[in-house]
């Protein structure tokens, strides 16, 4: 196992201001990281095949259920898995979540357990599906960008960026999306959600790293955590390094893809 946090999903002796002062020296400079965040945030920092990270996220139950067989999903991270979500959306440029979570959860994806900046939004909608009410398109002065297939007809609210990107069958490729939002000057980009569009980044070798985030329950049946194409035996399954770091009564797997993670090219500077 990993370090063992407090309380609260900050690791031992943490206090407000040092998360507040590690956000800073992640971001802003070449400086090696203070604990006690460094083990399981610093492999976010800087990526190994070209100039972006991508870290994709889920949470999950202990069969690996993302979701009850109606849907209902709120809770199954307690506390501490919650937090650890909110500090990734802190250290990265860019959150992205596929238009089915938008529409199923209308998250806000900001900032709020933990102090820290404000990522850009993201959403995927390349059918334009998505309404203009949507709490991902609220003006608060964060960028907000709707990733969409050429073509599609679609009227975000005034100030969403709009990114028409060629469709690939059903699907706009993630390395298509990741070129696409490196363009924008996004560096550290957090794949959110929902199952369908983190198992298409993972299939499709372009996540970094995995957070999979385990709460001690047991759903039985319901939506699983990743779709990803069958295989016929056990030795054909993908295999990584994985760190466990225990978060209260939680388990964090740091699952490490870069061996996998095909190159896209350099990102411009960051905003």
């Amino acid at each position: 196992m990993g370090h063992k946090p407090a309380p609260g999903g900050g690791p031992s002796g943490a206090s407000p201001g040092s998360w507040v002062e590690f956000t800073k020296i992640f971001r802003g400079s070449t400086h090696p990281l203070p604990p006690p965040w460094a083990g399981l945030f610093g492999p976010l920092r800087t990526g190994a095949a070209d100039g972006l990270v991508v870290v994709g996220q889920i949470g999950q139950s202990l069969d690996g259920r993302i979701a009850t067989p109606s849907g209902h999903s709120k809770y199954i991270n307690g506390p501490a898995g919650i937090e650890h979500l909110h500090r990734l959306r802190a250290l990265v440029d860019a959150v992205v979540v596929g238009v089915g979570t938008a529409i199923a959860d209308d998250p806000l994806l900001t900032v709020r357990r933990v102090e820290g900046p404000q990522p850009a939004r993201v959403v995927l909608d390349p059918k334009g599906r998505l309404p203009a009410s949507a709490k991902v398109f609220a003006d608060d002065g964060v960028r907000r960008l709707l990733v969409t297939a050429e073509g599609t007809r679609c009227v975000p609210p005034s100030g969403v960026e709009v990114l028409a990107l060629p469709i690939t069958g059903k699907h706009i490729a993630p390395a298509t999306i990741l070129a696409a939002l490196a363009g924008c000057g996004f560096r550290r980009i957090l794949i959110e959600g929902g199952a369908d569009t983190v198992s298409r980044f993972l299939t499709a070798g372009c996540l970094d790293r995995l957070h999979v985030m385990v709460a001690p329950i047991i759903l039985g049946a319901g939506r699983e955590s990743f779709i990803l194409p069958p295989i016929e035996r056990a030795d054909q399954a993908l295999r990584m390094p994985i760190t466990a770091h225990q978060l209260d009564d939680e388990v964090l797997f740091d699952c490490d893809l870069s061996a996998q993670r095909l190159p896209l090219g350099r990102a411009k500077t960051s905003t």
